[in-house]
């Protein structure tokens, strides 16, 4: 697939951006249509009833007509989950169905169906760490469980569930936050299990997603030195290039954790963040809870095409193709929910 449009037109695609309240102002709008982002992601300030939050859904897709865009959200269940009322209430990851696969599937289904009728095409879900240090402030119970093959059985059940109900899942955090002692949202986490204990533990549910077709994953702001002793997972061309898309062959579409968060941000100039997530094959940059880094951003990857327009338009052509897969499988579960509605 190649863009018709204007490499200006499209620059944005690599931005998922998120909005402040839980109704569209003439600023908000025009804030979307200068940045023009690939997907807008929501979170509780946007709205905890599914009814309203299908107002803003359909006001931030006005806006951008007739352009499409994604809408994404975490919904987990348990601590996070950003929709309170019209979704079903799911409990941890750690609790979901009491272990069962089919159980887990049947909850997923349901997740993704309301998921569905409120507007949302992603889920950011379902969690692919394994809680494999007791003392990890972030994923705990956000967990399927300590035991990676168990990890790898259920989360796959939640992500075909997901589908089923006409959600795109997202698995997160490669290649694996759950032996971290640090928060990535305040600082940056360090691993240092071998390359073989990673391989035996963190790495398997990923792994096994890959081989299931998983259509997205999203990185770690994690430093693995076993791996990578310079980069974060998410700068790190020998985990994202390398690895998961040379040595694992996955092809589908590889989302940054959010830009904003102090593990990149903290060490790292946003510059070099933007750069490098793009560099190592990232398809969809999460610059979030802000209006002014995404335009930020929007300025680094124009000026980094003004130098080498051929490279990242090529770069950029990359995305959009992975993009098109599954903006095919996002317009049939839309259609279908329009037919069901």
């Amino acid at each position: 697939m190649t863009s018709s449009r204007s490499p200006e037109a499209d620059w944005g695609q690599w931005l998922w951006v998120s909005l402040p309240g839980d109704h569209l102002d003439e600023e908000d709008v025009r804030w979307l249509q200068q940045v023009r982002p690939g997907a807008v992601v929501l979170f509780s300030e946007n709205g905890t009833r599914a009814q309203d939050v299908q107002k803003l859904v359909s006001g931030i897709r006005e806006a951008l007509a007739p352009s499409d865009v994604w809408i994404a959200i975490d919904q987990e269940g348990g601590r996070v989950a950003r929709l309170k009322e019209g979704v079903p209430s799911l409990p941890p990851a750690r609790v979901l169905g009491d272990g069962d696969p089919a159980e887990i599937y049947r909850s997923a289904l349901n997740l993704g169906m309301a998921l569905r009728r409120t507007g949302i095409d992603i889920d950011f879900a379902p969690v692919l760490d394994v809680d494999s240090n007791p003392d990890n402030p972030i994923i705990g119970d956000r967990s399927f469980s300590r035991d990676p093959w168990q990890v790898a059985r259920l989360s796959m059940a939640f992500s075909h569930g997901l589908e089923a109900g006409g959600i795109i899942p997202c698995g997160k955090h490669f290649p694996g936050h759950g032996d971290t002692l640090l928060d990535s949202h305040l600082a940056l986490p360090s691993v240092g299990a071998s390359a073989d204990s990673l391989v035996e533990r963190e790495f398997l549910p990923f792994e096994m997603g890959i081989q299931e077709g998983i259509p997205i994953l999203m990185t770690a702001h994690v430093l693995y030195p076993a791996l990578d002793k310079r980069w974060p997972a998410t700068l790190s061309r020998k985990i994202m290039t390398d690895m998961l898309r040379k040595k694992w062959g996955f092809r589908g579409l590889l989302l940054s954790d959010d830009l904003s968060m102090a593990a990149v941000g903290k060490p790292f100039p946003f510059s070099v963040v933007v750069e490098r997530s793009l560099a190592v094959t990232c398809d969809g940059l999460l610059v979030l809870k802000s209006r002014e880094k995404p335009l930020e951003a929007l300025k680094i990857i124009r000026s980094l095409a003004a130098r080498n327009p051929g490279l990242w338009r090529a770069r950029l052509e990359k995305t959009l193709m992975r993009r098109a897969v599954i903006e095919k499988r996002i317009a049939a579960y839309r259609k279908a929910a329009e037919r069901i509605l």
